[in-house]
C-alpha cells in the first residue's frame, strides 16, 4: 500500500508538492554545510596557530614582568636589611670590649700577687747549717721578694721553715704566697717575735730546700 492510498487527488498532490520542497531545502542545507565545513577548518589552524600565539605571548610577558618585578624587590631588601645588619654588630663588640675590661679580675689577681711583693722580707737563719739564710734569701730574690735582710734566729727552736706575718696586715697575703711558692710554712707571729719590726719574717731551719719551688 502506498502512502497515499486511501486520499484525494488534491490531496495527493499537495504532499507530493510537499516532498519536492523538502528534498530541495535538503539539498540547498547540504550544500551550505559543505560551504560552512571549509570556513570552519581554515579558521581551526589559524586560530590554533593564533591559540599558541596568543598564549605564548600572555605568558612570555607574564614571566618577564614578574621577574623583573621580583628582581627589583630583593636588591632593596637586601640593601636595607644588609644595611641595619653593620649598625648591631659594631656595638655588640664594644659593649664586649666593656665588658671585658671590668671582667679582668683575673688580671687584677694577677697584680695582686705581683704587689704582695714590695713586702719587706727579712730571712733567719735556725740551723747549724752555714750560709742557710743567705741561700734562702737568694731564693727568695729570684723570686722577685723584697729581702732587705738576713741574720741568725738563736732565741729558740722552730720546728720548720716558716714565713711568719702579723693578720690583719699586707704581711699576711705576701707571707703565704711566698709559703706557697716555696713549700713552706705560713703562720702568724709568735710572742717572741710580737714587737719586731715590720715585714715577713722567714726562719728557715735546716730541712729547707734551696731552689725556687713555685712560679
Amino acid at each position: 500500500m502506498s502512502v497515499f492510498s486511501g486520499m484525494s487527488r488534491p490531496m495527493k498532490a499537495a504532499g507530493v508538492a510537499l516532498i519536492g520542497v523538502a528534498f530541495i531545502a535538503a539539498v540547498i542545507g547540504g550544500i551550505t554545510a559543505l560551504g560552512g565545513g571549509d570556513g570552519s577548518n581554515e579558521a581551526g589552524p589559524s586560530g590554533t596557530s593564533t591559540q599558541p600565539g596568543t598564549s605564548g605571548g600572555p605568558s612570555s610577558a607574564a614571566p618577564s614582568s614578574t621577574s623583573s618585578s621580583s628582581s627589583a624587590t630583593p636588591p632593596s631588601n637586601s640593601t636595607s636589611s644588609s644595611s641595619p645588619t653593620p649598625p648591631s654588630p659594631s656595638s655588640p663588640p664594644p659593649g664586649q670590649a666593656t665588658s671585658a675590661a671590668p671582667g679582668g679580675p683575673g688580671q687584677p689577681g694577677g697584680d695582686q700577687q705581683a704587689s704582695n711583693k714590695w713586702v719587706t722580707v727579712r730571712v733567719f737563719n735556725n740551723s747549724t747549717i752555714k750560709g742557710l739564710a743567705d741561700r734562702a734569701a737568694e731564693d727568695f730574690r729570684g723570686g722577685g721578694w723584697n729581702v732587705n735582710e738576713v741574720s741568725n734566729y738563736s732565741q729558740g727552736i722552730i720546728p720548720t721553715t716558716t714565713a711568719f706575718y702579723r693578720p690583719g696586715t699586707d704581711e699576711e697575703a705576701a707571707a703565704k704566697q711566698l709559703a706557697q711558692e716555696f713549700g713552706i710554712k705560713a703562720e702568724p707571729r709568735f710572742e717572741g717575735i710580737q714587737s719586731a719590726s715590720p715585714g715577713v719574717i722567714v726562719i728557715v731551719t735546716k730541712e729547707y730546700q734551696s731552689g725556687h719551688k713555685g712560679s
